[in-house]
């Protein structure tokens, strides 16, 4: 990984957890089974990358940019999605650990969460406009201001979203999701 440019690369079963990689592009590139873990990926440009199976667990992402970036199978817990660079920022997660991350303020409609743990992750003021939240847990999640147009949270569970704090129009829940949006009314739905 010493180069500065990355294009069409696979990186395997690589360890950087702890250190510093920064001022890299990397286009096109595939990451298997790498530790991440507490490294600082500061000022980082990923293009059409694929994460699978890897532990990017309190990395720092501060100023990198996310262009149409999937993750299969990660760990990215305590993640500050929000100090990604906005212009074109595009993520989908499938079957990942993203407990505690922030997308404070983050513009990402049709971002998919598929078969994901969102535990106490903070979407305040983001957009997620037309958001996929297929069979997520988003327990302790925090919605505030957040644009949620037409999102699909028929098969999520365990949220709590306040209809008066966010934009909900044509948002999409199932009836035992109701409860969700009616928590902060006290009502006993039985």
């Amino acid at each position: 990984m010493e180069s500065l440019i990355h294009e069409g690369k696979t990186f395997e079963k690589v360890s950087y957890s702890g250190k510093q990689i920064r001022g890299r592009e990397f286009e096109r590139c595939t990451f298997k089974s790498c530790d991440f873990s507490n490294s600082d990926f500061s000022q980082n440009r990923f293009v059409d990358c694929e994460f699978v199976g890897c532990n990017l667990a309190m990395m720092n992402l501060s100023g990198s940019s996310m262009r149409d970036v999937s993750f299969k199978d990660c760990k990215l817990t305590g993640l500050n999605f929000y100090e990604c660079e906005d212009f074109l920022f595009s993520v989908q997660f499938d079957n990942c650990i993203l407990d505690y991350a922030s997308f404070t303020k983050k513009k990402m409609p049709r971002t998919k969460f598929i078969n994901t743990s969102l535990k106490n992750v903070d979407f305040t003021s983001a957009n997620l406009d037309k958001a996929l939240f297929d069979n997520t847990n988003l327990e302790s999640a925090v919605f505030s201001r957040t644009e949620l147009k037409e999102a699909d949270f028929r098969t999520a569970y365990n949220f709590t979203i306040d209809p008066e704090a966010n934009n909900l129009t044509k948002a999409r829940f199932s009836l035992q999701g109701l409860e969700g949006l009616l928590t902060k009314y006290k009502l006993r739905i039985e």
